[in-house]
């Protein structure tokens, strides 16, 4: 073979072949050209050998979009959520945590495979509820209905360990100095003087009642607020009938169920063991021979280097390797197990509790299978409903007749906003999926049967579109007319406020000012920052109090309605021995919370180490939004 390249490369093809490549290479200034990146798919989010495709980037933020839905109770789109949290802010996020998990991998703080199992397994949601063992077809079904992957959530749980594991060990230990406690407890121990007044809005001034044009100009300047949005009426079909709840379950169905659910209905045999993996046999042999001497599980792990794992009150279905709990559940108590070949290694188990099963009776569990074949019962007469109702609606027959047909039923939904909100404002029990079809239709037409959850399925008809318009000042006069009157108050107390403020800094008695809007002064010595002081004297006399130095004037909101003007006269601080053990107590509090900071730095540092980018653009296009508007050059 070495006899072959030799003889090629005299002959004229190697030569020729040389010339062409320093042609190349001249030509694109010798460039290099990676021809494999232009195949693969571009990532939203890049970070070493971690990122976001478009696809996974949509998933995520669908997850965080309907987790905010259902903490509010209303549809939101993604400009509204982008509104308040900008879509560069979450990428640049996003590209931070997963340069800091490629870091970490790329050190070496990398969680092992039994720790990523172990936390999947203890999600009951993965379990068959009539075998009650893992089911990788129900794991596989319950992360796509959450638009994830197995391989998804295996990586999200292994960034979960390596950023706990990593941020314990920089904390660990962490020590602030002596002085930020003494400056924390100085400040918390120090007593000020000063002198102040109220001033209320009857002494600053009330505005009149406004004309119709200052209204209307209140109005333009708030169009933004007071422009109602677009309203949409329409009816809704559900094929949920209350009389299913009356459907007869036999005993001989009962019984059936009974017979098919009786071991899941019991409770299983559940054992307290704790196994150690070891890598060789030899090292679980000696492992073994270690813990039948006597030895503890965790003085053995820490002999060979091992994490014991522990598993407190698990039935036999929680243990995934069928190798290991054969074993763990061919023990007695204080039993040690030979070694397993496990799927990852050798696996030595100790048993220490048992903790017997327990079996259900017929009539312990009848109202629970009567509730679950009702369930059933009532799912499989919705399904029917609906084939029956799309089957009418093919014939040929409206939405009324074709409800009436199947045994459906009707309601209204009254004019409601894309949030949900009826035309006062309030937040209607529109479900969001409800509002979602709505929204998606023209005036007059109604969508195919749509899965609600629970078995449930909807239709819903658009009535009536009122497009978003500006209202009449008749139809808001009794919202505008107070906001217009509070905002000239608030003008009136700020203009009267500063006057006064104006004076006292000009050296003009405090005395003398208050008297001249007939208000009085109120002195105040030794003053500390405490609960009782506070709600005594107000927020607006504290915070005026201990926000700056000594001579200098105040002025800070006492109530809606009131403002505290003053002036500090003395700041005195305490002695050393008073705040000795407060600032002890402070400085072990502030080493805690100082954690936060030093993580955050470390995860920026090593986001930089490893290339972190995002794709801004990409991003909007994966949420179906209009591409960033260009920045016109200075002078446009």
């Amino acid at each position: 073979m070495i006899s072959l390249f030799r003889k090629f490369a005299r002959s004229p093809f190697a030569i020729g072949l040389l010339i062409l490549t320093a042609l190349g290479l001249l030509i694109t200034g010798g460039v290099q050209t990676d021809i494999l990146s232009t195949l693969r798919a571009p990532k939203v989010v890049s970070a070493g050998d971690q990122g976001l495709t478009p696809v996974e980037f949509r998933a995520e933020m669908d997850r965080r979009l309907e987790q905010l839905q259902n903490e509010q109770q209303r549809a939101i789109t993604y400009e509204e959520l982008l509104a308040n949290a900008p879509l560069a802010a979450i990428l640049k996020s996003r590209a931070d945590e997963l340069g800091f998990f490629a870091w970490t991998w790329k050190v070496g703080i990398r969680p092992g495979n039994e720790l990523i199992l172990r936390q999947i397994r203890a999600f009951p949601a993965f379990f068959d509820p009539v075998t009650n063992q893992f089911s990788e077809t129900l794991y596989a079904s319950k992360l796509a209905e959450q638009k994830m992957t197995p391989a998804l959530l295996e990586r999200e749980l292994r960034n979960d360990y390596a950023r706990a594991h990593y941020g314990s060990a920089l904390v660990s230990g962490l020590r602030m100095p002596r002085v930020y406690g003494a400056l924390y407890a100085n400040m918390n121990q120090q007593t000020r003087d000063g002198r102040w007044f109220i001033l209320t809005q009857s002494m600053a001034g009330t505005a009149p009642r406004p004309t119709d044009a200052q209204l209307r100009s209140f109005m333009s300047e708030n169009a933004s607020e007071l422009r109602r949005p677009e309203l949409r009426s329409a009816t809704l079909v559900i094929f949920r009938n209350p009389a299913d709840q009356n459907v007869e379950i036999s005993d001989e169905q009962i019984r059936a169920r009974y017979e098919f659910r009786k071991d899941t209905l019991s409770n299983p045999e559940r054992r307290t063991f704790t196994t150690l993996t070891a890598p060789t046999r030899a090292a679980a042999d000696r492992i073994a021979a270690d813990l039948r001497a006597g030895q503890t599980p965790a003085a053995v792990g820490a002999a060979n280097d091992l994490q014991p794992a522990e598993y407190a009150e698990a039935p036999r279905s929680a243990i995934g390797d069928p190798a290991v709990a054969a074993a763990v559940f061919g023990l007695g108590v204080d039993e040690v197990s030979a070694p397993v070949q496990a799927r990852v290694g050798f696996v030595v188990a100790k048993l220490t509790a048992i903790s017997p099963g327990q079996e259900v009776t017929l009539e312990d569990a009848r109202e629970q299978i009567v509730e679950e074949l009702r369930g059933q019962e009532v799912r499989g007469a919705i399904a029917r409903r609906v084939e029956a109702f799309e089957a009418a609606r093919r014939e040929g027959k409206n939405l009324e007749d074709a409800v009436r047909q199947v045994g459906a039923q009707m309601a209204p939904i009254p004019a409601v906003s894309r949030e949900g909100r009826n035309s006062d404002g309030q937040q209607t029990r529109v479900p969001v999926k409800v509002l979602e079809a709505m929204w998606k239709l023209t005036e007059g037409r109604a969508n195919e049967p749509t899965a609600l959850g629970d078995g449930d399925y909807f239709v819903v008809r658009v009535d009536d579109i009122a497009p978003a318009a500006m209202p009449t000042l008749d139809e808001v006069r009794d919202v505008v007319t107070p906001a217009w009157i509070s905002r000239e108050n608030f003008r009136l107390m700020s203009a009267r406020s500063d006057a006064l403020t104006a004076r006292l800094r000009a050296g003009e008695d405090i005395a003398a000012v208050a008297a001249s809007v007939g208000a009085t002064v109120t002195t105040g010595t030794g003053v500390k920052q405490d609960q009782e002081t506070a709600s005594r004297l107000g927020q607006g006399v504290m915070s005026g109090l201990f926000t700056g130095r000594a001579n200098q004037v105040f002025s800070q909101p006492q109530t809606n309605d009131s403002l505290a003007i003053g002036r500090i006269d003395r700041v005195s601080a305490p002695t050393a021995a008073v705040v000795a053990e407060e600032s002890q107590q402070w400085r072990a509090r502030l080493g805690a919370a100082s954690g936060d900071p030093l993580f955050r730095a470390a995860v920026t540092a090593a986001a930089e180490r490893m290339k972190a980018t995002y794709n801004e653009e990409l991003a909007r296009q994966a949420l179906g939004l209009a591409a960033t508007p260009a920045t016109p050059p200075t002078g446009q």
